[in-house]
């Protein structure tokens, strides 16, 4: 039997890279797991990969409400409640401060601030006593590189809401904790690469990390399912990084 056999889980963002492994790895430790994400096409992929009888996906956008409503509605129609949240979808495109738009702050705003606050916030009537609550922060949100301004601006608003939310919800026996990952190979660092005017290869990544070589989303996975479970049951508020030092040395 897996650490989460019988659990009920969320993950957002579920359908590729960090948030698909994750969802994987949840459901291989026994949790029945509710994905959501834009793409239905995606979504359905990632059912097939994971199995339907471990998981469900209900398309949707965190950023609207009523998507959100209509994955709680799915979670609530099971039965059981809800025992693990991965609050992991955002949005990431960037811009310079001279280049920043009011449309550039609302997207990512909007989504990565704005709609993981709904996320949870919609999710606490289903929320069982022990639930875990995991938020995906980012490295970003403590170093500055160019162009990352918003993008990181939003991650460090989700550090500080683990940390208030761990204080308002440790009275219904709910953990809430925060990862930051690095560079992790995923569909998203490829974008990131192509990003500006010099495209970055993988190995221009690797380089800047102390373990040379950049993260996968499956060792991302594993804290996440570590914290979903009682494995870490006296861990709470916290921010683990799964970057390879890459901050840290």
């Amino acid at each position: 039997m897996g650490q989460l056999e019988g659990k009920t889980a969320v993950v957002t963002g579920g359908s590729t890279g960090i948030g698909l492994a994750t969802a994987a790895r949840l459901a291989a430790e026994g949790a029945h797991v509710f994905i959501t994400g834009r793409r239905k096409t995606a979504l359905d992929a990632a059912v097939e990969t994971i199995g339907s009888a471990r998981a469900t996906a209900v398309p949707g956008d965190i950023s609207n409400l009523a998507d959100l409503d209509r994955l709680y509605d799915a979670v609530r129609a099971r039965g059981q409640g809800l025992d693990v949240l991965f609050a992991n979808a955002a949005r990431a495109s960037f811009a310079t401060l001279e280049q920043t738009t009011e449309e550039h702050i609302d997207q990512i705003f909007g989504v990565n601030v704005r709609g993981t606050l709904f996320t949870v916030q919609k999710a606490l009537p289903l929320l069982n006593d022990g639930a875990s609550v995991i938020l995906n922060s980012s490295v970003r949100a403590d170093d500055g590189p160019a162009a990352f301004g918003a993008y990181a601006a939003s991650k460090a608003a989700i550090r500080s809401f683990t940390r208030t939310w761990a204080g308002e919800l440790k009275d219904r026996n709910i953990r809430v904790n925060a990862i930051s990952p690095g560079t992790i190979d995923t569909p998203g660092l490829d974008d990131v690469a192509a990003t500006g005017d010099t495209p970055i290869t993988k190995a221009q990544w690797a380089a800047g990390v102390p373990l040379g070589r950049i993260g996968r989303p499956e060792e991302v996975a594993a804290v996440v399912a570590f914290l979903a479970s009682g494995q870490s049951s006296f861990i709470l508020g916290a921010n683990l990084y799964v970057d390879g030092g890459e901050n840290q040395i």
